[in-house]
Order: structure tokens, then C-alpha cells, then sequence
């Protein structure tokens, strides 16, 4: 086994790596760049090296450099994790060509499986079920386009060499073609340096499921079963689980022994991943391979007992696998959630900044032994309160993995998880994953890559107006902080206290009345006043005459400073609300039974500002660069017609026109990186 490892990467699957080789006495090397010189991977290793500047390219995919500090640290072996480097053919060479070992498969492994066009060929000899297309080196547009034709509609475009669901369009028409094309290889050369596309027929109502296989240099190699990765969003997971639903013990093993018959088809070591689709009626194929560990292999390790990463450093290290096939089973379910930094009203568009307040869920860390039940939560994060998530990276905060003894159970531990999972700074996905965890089709495993899409209304509401309520709430939490200041105050004073200063709100003329006005922030940015009124034994709390609302009873409010939870009772219902008082931006969070609220405290003010950027103009929803401009300045559009396109996270964003207009200019040029928020086009409505 080996004595020092680097760990070619980032975020969670740094930090991951390192705690499974801490538990085996292995070192661990970690690299970073700039922009994460206090992160958290480089702290939880023993040693951390600059590669570089914040971009990627200038830092997480120098090969070169990488190698450099693994041979000037003494590290024998390198885990690539995945993403930058863990799928480079070039790199897995040079790494051997160095001496060291490469944790991962043979170079010629990745290469037979890089590209999708050219692994689907070596699939077809091995017997492993194929969806109809087009996967050949033509790629002249019009060639392509009269494939798509005899391929037949729908059809899936994708990058050859692509992944992540980067260069993926699907196509319903032959006349949408072409656009679809130019598209797809313009995010593809962006993001992959590649822009070769394959065509294949779209299965409606598709699942996605993949088998994770494990093989070692003795010549096993055995099926780990089936992850179910069919809710998506624009070609990206949002849950894993595994076992997949409704999946029969002769489907897994046909399945289980396509994906085996794959990895051997090209030699494979290591951990692996074949990707297949399946219809509705339980048939499969083929997509592609991935030639190293997954972001979802948690709720492989959970239902296994088996810790991957584990594997991986022992079959590196000439080991044989851990185990046979007869000795694997399936112990209950698991589901992941990825929790992101984003917006899912806008489209998860990915947010940025800083992580001002987070607290995740109580959980047990699955650490390669006995599974502990029942407080089976997971959280693998590369991140902490404190910490800023930055435009350069995947904006992941976080994977929630929990496990049940039947799927039931781990989709209602998962919904309790999300309750206690609390972000203050960027925006998150959390609300999202909680309705999805509620969702019917969801909740009953009728899983299809759709889902989300297809119920698009009950997953993204939209921002909720708070109820009075919470709005209740909001006034307690303000009124305790009101008395923790007074209460800080009077330890300072020389003096008995005033009495006029108590916060009792008696007054000569009666108890007192105030008006408070709350803000809720964004698009929907909006002023909610309510009079609250101080009485013998709690509050009352009042909306506006016109809403037609009963006064609700506020009393017997409790503060736990350890929890930052508020308690209390709004008439006889008992509330208990995490309550979070955010000083940096002056504003209150409330973390209910309406979900996340958050709100600004505006005493006395009697106006909303103005939102930024309204007006006659059309402003970046998240920091990017221009790629495209789609009209030419002058241009009379009409709405909804594409104005231009920006990149961000390597996937591509098309800002369409709010109404029909005039285009007078364009603000920046193709190229230019801009801010969020920026104005990018002056727009003159019709």
C-alpha cells in the first residue's frame, strides 16, 4: 500500500479522498490554486502546493505542474478525482511514464472510452445494446444533418468528448438542426477543446441508470449494481439512488453483466462507471463509460458497506479487489442530494459568495465499517461557513447522502436533512430539493429524465409571499434582539436602568403600538407593514385592514442561542422556527414551514428602492463572458427572440428580449467578461 498520495483536485472529492486515506495511514498531498489557498482540501491534507492562478486551465489542469509537485513532495501515487485531469489520456500516461501510479484506469482505457463516438463502436462488437445514430468522423454540417434526417426526430445531439451534460442539445425537428448543431459545438470546443458531435435517436420519458463496475490487474472485475441518475436538470443530476426503482433481479443482472462485459471490452482497472438508458419498458443502452469515481458513489458505498475510494487505493496498489461478486449485496436505499449554489427561479443559474452562515445536518461519516444506523446522514462538503464559492469552480456546496431500510424511509430522512441543512450568502437549490422530495411522481419512483421539466410549477414556484405568520415571526425575532442589545446596554450602565428604555412596552397612555415593516428581497422585491401591539402577556400581531386577516396572538417566545432557534406560539398553534439574524446585510432569515424567508427589517421606511438595473435594459443574471451576439445593433426584435449569448460554468446562457424593441446598442463585445448584474444591452421597448 502506498505511504503518500497527491490529490489532483478540489473541493469535496479532495476532501473525501483524504479522509479515507487518513483512516489507512496514507499521507496526502494537496494542490490548489489561488483562489483556493484557505480551502478547506488544502487544510485536511498534511502538505498543500500552489499550482496557480484561479482558472482552471492555469492551475487544476497543468499536468505538468501537478507532476512536478508530486515528484518534489515524494508522493508515489496520484488520485485524479473527477473532472480536470482524472479522464486525460496524456496525463495517466505521463503519470506512469514518471513513475508514479496513477489511481485510476490504464491510459489506454480512458482513451478507448474518451471518445463517445468512438467507444460506442467497441461497444457494438462487444454486445452491449446501442441506441440508433450516427457515431462516425464526418462532421461536415451538411452530412450531419442528413444523418439527423435518416436518424429520425427526436434526436440527441452531443460533444463526442463531452460530459457533465456540457454540449448536449436534443433536436425536434430537422429545420431546428442546424442552430442546435452550431450551438452544441460551440459549447463543446469551450469546454472539452473538442467540437465533435455524435447523433442518436432520443428516447422519450428516458431513465438513466449506470452500473458501477470495479476491476483489478488479476483479471476481476465485478458489478457494484445500479445508481438511478434520472432526475435532471439541463443534462446534470440533481438526485442519485441506488437500487434503481422498480428494478427486477433480472434486469440487474443483465444490466450488471453489460456493464462487466464493457470494462473488460477495453481492459479496464479501477473504478468505473457504465452509463446506460432505458426506456419505460425496460430496455437499455449503451451510452458511455466513465473511467473514473463518481460524484453519486456514495449511495453505492451506503447500500454496499463497501468504501470505494478504499478500493481504488488498493487496486492501484497491485492489490485484487476487496471482494467477489457473490459477496456483494444490496442492504436498503440511499439517496444523494447535490446541494448547489444556485437559483432554480432562474433558471439554476449558478450564485456566487460568501457562505456568511451553514449548518448541515447531525450525521454519522460512512467510514468503510459497520453501516450506522439509524442516524445514517451523510454530508460530503468541500466547503465552510466562511468560505466564498467563486465563479471559476462547480458551484456544488455540498452532497447530502442519507440511507433507509427501504426507499420510503431514505426519502423521508432526506426530507428531515433538508430541514436541517441552513445556508446564509449565495442562493441555493435547498427549497427545490425539498418539493422534489415531496413531489407525487418523485415520492412513487415513477423517475424519468423529465420530471423536473414536466413539473415545473410545483418544484419552482416561484419566491413565496410570507404568510402573516411569519411575518410574526419576523417581529419575534426582532423583538428578542431588541432585548439582547438592552440587555448588553444595562451590564454597561453605572445607573439603574431607565424605565422609559424597558421592553415591555408600557406606556402611561397604555401599552404600546408599532408599525413594522419588512422587505423581501429580489426580483419580486416587496413591502409588508404590520402593526404589532404590545399586551399583558405577548403580542398581537396585525396586517393591513384591506388583507381581511384575523390578528394573530403572539406569546411564550423562547430564544435557544445554540440552535438559533425561536419558539413560541402564534394563538395555540406552537411554532419552533431557525432563526437567523444576519448583521452583515441587515436582514433576518427565517427557516419555516414556508421554506427559506428572508427579510429585510425596515423600522419606519415607508419605500421599497428602486431595483437595480430596471428600466430599459437587459443585465446579467450571473458573472460571465459574451460568446455570441445574436442581432445586430439597430435590430427591431421581437419578444423572446435570442440577443445574445453568454457562457458561465462552461455551459452556455441565451438572454432573449423582454418585449418587442429596438436594440439600440450593445454594451460589451464578444469576448468581454461582465459582471452579474451589468447592463449588457440597451433596449428601447416598442
Amino acid at each position: 500500500m502506498f505511504t503518500k498520495i497527491l490529490i489532483a483536485n478540489r473541493g469535496e472529492i479532495a476532501c473525501r479522498v483524504a479522509e479515507t486515506a487518513r483512516r489507512l495511514g496514507i499521507r496526502t498531498v494537496a494542490v490548489y490554486s489561488d483562489a483556493d489557498a484557505n480551502a478547506k482540501h488544502a487544510q485536511v491534507c498534511d502538505e498543500a502546493w500552489r499550482l496557480g492562478p484561479a482558472a482552471a486551465k492555469e492551475s487544476y489542469l497543468l499536468a505538468a505542474k501537478v507532476l512536478e509537485i508530486a515528484k518534489a513532495s515524494g508522493a508515489q501515487a496520484i488520485h485524479p478525482g473527477y473532472g480536470f485531469l482524472s479522464e486525460n489520456e496524456d496525463f495517466a500516461k505521463a503519470v506512469a511514464d514518471a513513475g508514479l501510479v496513477f489511481i485510476g484506469p490504464p491510459a489506454s482505457a480512458i482513451a478507448a472510452m474518451g471518445s463517445k463516438s468512438a467507444a460506442k463502436a467497441l461497444m457494438e462488437k462487444a454486445g452491449v445494446p446501442l441506441v440508433p445514430g450516427y457515431h462516425g468522423d464526418e462532421q461536415a454540417p451538411d452530412f450531419l444533418q442528413a444523418q439527423a434526417d435518416k436518424v429520425g426526430y427526436p434526436l440527441m445531439i452531443k460533444a463526442s468528448a463531452g460530459g457533465g451534460g456540457k454540449g448536449m442539445r436534443i433536436v425536434r425537428a430537422s429545420g431546428e438542426f442546424a442552430a442546435a448543431l452550431a450551438s452544441c459545438k460551440r459549447e463543446a470546443i469551450n469546454a472539452f477543446g473538442d467540437d465533435k458531435v455524435l447523433i442518436e435517436r432520443y428516447v422519450e420519458q428516458p431513465r438513466h441508470i449506470e452500473i458501477q463496475v470495479f476491476a483489478d490487474a488479476h483479471g476481476h472485475c465485478v458489478s457494484l449494481f445500479e445508481r438511478d441518475c434520472s432526475v435532471q436538470r439541463r443534462h446534470q443530476k440533481v438526485i442519485e439512488e441506488a437500487p434503481a426503482p422498480g428494478m427486477t433481479a433480472e434486469r440487474r443482472k443483465a444490466m450488471g453483466d453489460a456493464a462487466v462485459a464493457a470494462a473488460l471490452a477495453v481492459g479496464y482497472q479501477g473504478a468505473g462507471t457504465v452509463e446506460f438508458i432505458a426506456d419505460q419498458a425496460g430496455n437499455f443502452y449503451f451510452m458511455e463509460m466513465n473511467t473514473r469515481l463518481q460524484v453519486e458513489h456514495p449511495v453505492t458505498e451506503m447500500i454496499t458497506g463497501h468504501d470505494l475510494v478504499e478500493w481504488q487505493l488498493k487496486v492501484a496498489s497491485g492489490l485484487p479487489l476487496p471482494a467477489t461478486q457473490a459477496e456483494l449485496t444490496i442492504d436498503g436505499h440511499s439517496i444523494e442530494a447535490r446541494v448547489y449554489a444556485e437559483n432554480p427561479d432562474k433558471g439554476f443559474l449558478p450564485s456566487v459568495g460568501k457562505l456568511r452562515f451553514m449548518r448541515t445536518p447531525a450525521g454519522v461519516h460512512f467510514t468503510g465499517q459497520q453501516r450506522p444506523v439509524p442516524a445514517a446522514v451523510r454530508v460530503d462538503s468541500g466547503v465552510r461557513e466562511g468560505d466564498t464559492i467563486t465563479p471559476f469552480y462547480d458551484p456544488m456546496i455540498a452532497k447530502l447522502i442519507v440511507w433507509g431500510a427501504n426507499r420510503e424511509q431514505a426519502v423521508a430522512r432526506m426530507r428531515l436533512a433538508l430541514d436541517e441543512f441552513l445556508v446564509i450568502g449565495p442562493n441555493t437549490n435547498i427549497e427545490f430539493l425539498k418539493r422534489l422530495m415531496e413531489n407525487p411522481a418523485f415520492r412513487e419512483g415513477r423517475l424519468d429524465t423529465g420530471l423536473i421539466e414536466r413539473d415545473k410549477s410545483q418544484l419552482i414556484p416561484g419566491a413565496p409571499v410570507p404568510s402573516l405568520e411569519t411575518l410574526a415571526q419576523a417581529c419575534a425575532l426582532v423583538l428578542t434582539m431588541e432585548q439582547q442589545a438592552a440587555a448588553q446596554r444595562q451590564r454597561h450602565q453605572r445607573f439603574p436602568a431607565d424605565p422609559w428604555a424597558a421592553m415591555d412596552g408600557w406606556r402611561p397612555t397604555g401599552r404600546q403600538q408599532r408599525l413594522m415593516r419588512f422587505e423581501t428581497a429580489g426580483k419580486e422585491a416587496a413591502l409588508h407593514a404590520v402593526q404589532l401591539g404590545y399586551a399583558a402577556r405577548g403580542y398581537t400581531v396585525s396586517a393591513s385592514p384591506a388583507d381581511g386577516l384575523a390578528p394573530v396572538c403572539l406569546s411564550d417566545l423562547k430564544w435557544d442561542a445554540d440552535r438559533r432557534e425561536l419558539s413560541g406560539l402564534i394563538g395555540s398553534q406552537r411554532f419552533a422556527t431557525r432563526a437567523i439574524h444576519d448583521e452583515a446585510t441587515q436582514s433576518i432569515h427565517l427557516f419555516g414551514a414556508q421554506g427559506q424567508i428572508s427579510l429585510k427589517y425596515r423600522g419606519l421606511t415607508t419605500d421599497v428602492e428602486a431595483e437595480a438595473g430596471a428600466g430599459g435594459s437587459l443585465v446579467a443574471p450571473m458573472p460571465g463572458k459574451v460568446i455570441a451576439l445574436l442581432v445586430e445593433k439597430g435590430s427591431q426584435v421581437r419578444q423572446g427572440q435570442p440577443l445574445l449569448v453568454m457562457e458561465a460554468m462552461k455551459m452556455e446562457h441565451t438572454l432573449n428580449a423582454p418585449a418587442d424593441g429596438l436594440v439600440q446598442s450593445f454594451v460589451f463585445a464578444v469576448g468581454d467578461q461582465v459582471a452579474e448584474g451589468a447592463q449588457l444591452v440597451d433596449f428601447k421597448a416598442a
